[in-house]
């Protein structure tokens, strides 16, 4: 019999929702099988208490959600070699199911190719599923797993060894799109994603537009994903179409100054390494349902 896959946690948390924090962990302290190592990243903040046996790590300053997940990816070794998958959870989300970490390893058992699987987010008073919680274009029935070519930041479970290939989330992106950017380099690598809608996470129902930098983040952030990206002829395909929609979205006069702001930035500001896709991953993605231009 071969031996279980091993997992860890990381939780990346501003030290202000010590309640939710620690009802996460308890939920993660109850999955089937055997124990799974957590370490929380105070990202520019103190840790608020946690049950014994949780380790703790806390920053100088806020380094992002990519920069402090980082963080906690390298507290289990280089690329989180110490274990063989790690789990990001958001730290106001909950468990609520106990067999989510046994079906993560069961999954990554069964494909030696599945490298990211992506939980369903749903709201806990509602059970709803947000849209843009889907990832994937044809997101009418969140209880349709699929196979898919993004996964949600805080609900997922990450191959170790996908991270030693590909490196860690980009840094530099502090907020928005870091999640697309390894997914994309996961898949030119030939590695999987799945979305599966049996593995919950409970979060409260939000906005992502709550965040006062939203709007150029999203904007910057979506010019460094295809600068770092995509094949050159893509480059301005995918961001004119981005463009269009944010237009047709009719945002306010300020969050359009904003996303505007962001885009000119994305385009004047170092974006880190440029590495594009080959052709045959474009037409993967293609294939699965959303090509690399939208």
């Amino acid at each position: 019999m071969s031996t279980p896959m091993k997992l860890g946690a990381v939780i990346i948390t501003m030290g202000n929702r010590p309640d939710e924090l620690r009802a996460l962990l308890d939920s993660v302290a109850k999955q089937d099988g055997d124990r799974i190592e957590v370490v929380v990243v105070g990202n520019g903040a103190p840790v608020p208490d946690v049950p014994a046996g949780v380790r703790t790590i806390e920053l100088p300053e806020n380094l992002g959600i990519p920069g402090g997940r980082n963080v906690g990816i390298e507290a289990f070794g280089p690329s989180g070699a110490d274990v063989d998958a790690l789990l990001f959870l958001d730290d106001d989300g909950l468990l609520p199911l106990t067999d989510t970490a046994e079906l993560c390893r069961l999954a990554f058992e069964r494909d030696p190719k599945l490298g990211i699987i992506s939980f369903r987010i749903a709201d806990p008073d509602t059970g709803v599923t947000q849209r843009r919680h889907v990832p994937r274009l044809r997101a009418a029935d969140p209880m349709r797993s699929s196979r898919v070519t993004t996964f949600l930041g805080g609900a997922n479970a990450v191959r170790t060894q996908v991270l030693a290939e590909v490196g860690g989330l980009p840094g530099d992106f502090f907020y928005a799109h870091e999640e697309t950017d390894l997914a994309w380099r996961a898949l030119d690598a030939g590695w999987l994603i799945d979305y599966r809608a049996d593995m919950v996470l409970n979060h409260p129902t939000t906005a992502p537009s709550r965040h006062a930098v939203y709007h150029r983040m999203v904007a910057r952030n979506r010019v460094w994903l295809a600068r770092r990206n995509l094949p050159a002829p893509l480059v301005p395909v995918y961001l004119g179409v981005w463009l269009l929609l944010t237009l047709l979205r009719k945002p306010s006069g300020p969050a359009l100054k904003a996303w505007f702001g962001g885009f000119r930035e994305g385009w004047t500001k170092p974006c880190g390494p440029r590495r594009p896709m080959k052709w045959r991953t474009v037409w993967r993605l293609t294939r699965l349902g959303r090509p690399p231009v939208i």
